[in-house]
């Protein structure tokens, strides 16, 4: 394939690899540079709703996913002021057929995985992997990217560089300077345990959604079901950058007290080791791109995880993303540049309502008093089709 159908992605995150599958479907060479050594696990759970699954489902990676996802039956919110469930969101087997996709919770490591083992196999793409984007420049035949191995450099001729290397992004770094991500007083303690330490009646398959006094938590299986994974939300002034800090137990158990039913302290307590990380997002940033760079997933928009879409939303980047160069750029890279804005724009109001949503939400399940009160009597009265149904313009995106 020639070189002018070069493009280069930094970062082999969920959106990277996302990304690499939907261009090379469209034709594109793919290069993908990436920093670490090895792609090895980080962080533990995810959520994937029929938005983002179709999309996966349409790159041909159900095969791959299907052993390794679980389908929950239920999303069970649950209420620590009054001690018990408040509403059950039915999904299950009829919710996906409904939704014409998956509504998948599975270990990030899996889709990870998943992912790099369908780009390995793709003739288009290549994965570099201890290899980390630098520097680019602009000429008339395209971009000069230059990449770094060790103390070797090498510069690759691209007609469109894609930054898909997270939050502390170096590719964003290079474009917007001036942008950086902000700590939002917020601290995700994340862990797992094996299923067969609870009793059975606390591993079937659902999402439970804890609501609590200034924390909140969430728990779902994982791994085909054999673990379940625990995420803590509580407030905090730890910050350092990073996904994965050992956590000392007592901490997060010293958070979760008395005032929290027994049953959410039990999962709490079942965790053996904790790991921390520091929630930060980034102000709207207004441009996604400059000329024939752009920027995806978390690069672009990190976001705090309460609306489970932060996965979604550079899944959904990847495809919107493929779809426009596709369309616009042909064998012309004079297109690339406006091909790049126009997928920012469909992008951008979407990707800031999701923001506001997860914030908003962060607000409704940390409410304390009077409030909480009104919150579940709320959520009682509303009804879980209801309740459902305000999720359909998320999950029903389709690109």
């Amino acid at each position: 394939m020639a070189v002018t159908r070069t493009i280069i992605v930094a970062g082999a995150g969920i959106g990277g690899l996302t990304a690499s599958l939907a261009l090379a479907a469209q034709g594109f060479r793919v290069v993908v540079l990436e920093k670490a050594e090895k792609l090895e696990e980080a962080g533990t759970g995810l959520q994937l709703s029929p938005n983002a699954s179709r999309i996966l489902v349409e790159l041909g990676l159900q095969a791959r996913l299907a052993p390794r996802a679980v389908t929950p039956e239920s999303i069970n919110i649950m209420s620590a002021r009054a001690g018990c469930e408040i509403a059950r969101l039915p999904l299950g087997e009829a919710a996906s057929f409904r939704a014409g996709a998956p509504y998948w919770v599975m270990h990030r490591a899996d889709l990870q995985a998943a992912l790099e083992a369908e780009v390995n196999d793709h003739p288009d793409i290549d994965l570099r992997l201890g290899c980390q984007f630098e520097d680019v420049t602009k000429h008339a035949k395209g971009l000069t990217v230059v990449q770094r191995s060790g103390n070797a450099r090498q510069n690759e001729l691209a007609v469109a560089l894609i930054g898909a290397d997270g939050i502390w992004s170096a590719v964003r770094n290079h474009l917007f300077p001036d942008v950086q991500p902000q700590f939002s007083g917020l601290i995700a303690w994340r862990g797992t345990l094996e299923a067969t330490a609870l009793p059975r009646e606390y591993t079937s398959p659902r999402v439970q959604l804890w609501m609590g006094p200034n924390a909140h938590l969430v728990a779902y299986p994982i791994s085909g079901a054999r673990q379940i994974n625990v995420v803590a939300i509580v407030p905090g002034t730890w910050n350092r950058p990073g996904w994965s800090e050992p956590g000392e137990a007592n901490e997060v158990k010293n958070a979760f007290t008395s005032r929290w039913p027994a049953t959410a302290r039990m999962l709490i307590g079942a965790v053996d080791g904790w790991r921390k990380w520091a929630l930060f997002t980034l102000p709207d940033i207004g441009n996604w791109s400059a000329g024939s760079v752009a920027l995806l997933g978390d690069a672009a928009h990190a976001m705090l995880p309460f609306a489970a879409q932060g996965a979604g939303m550079a899944i959904e980047d990847a495809a919107v993303l493929a779809s426009a160069l596709n369309d616009s750029a042909g064998d012309n890279i004079a297109g690339i540049p406006a091909a790049l804005k126009r997928y920012a724009r469909q992008r951008r109001s979407r990707v800031l309502q999701v923001q506001r949503a997860a914030r908003r939400q962060g607000r409704i399940y940390h409410l304390t008093g009077p409030a909480a009160f009104a919150r579940d009597l709320a959520i009682k009265a509303m009804g879980p089709s209801r309740m459902l149904a305000r999720q359909d313009w998320i999950y029903d995106w389709r690109a």
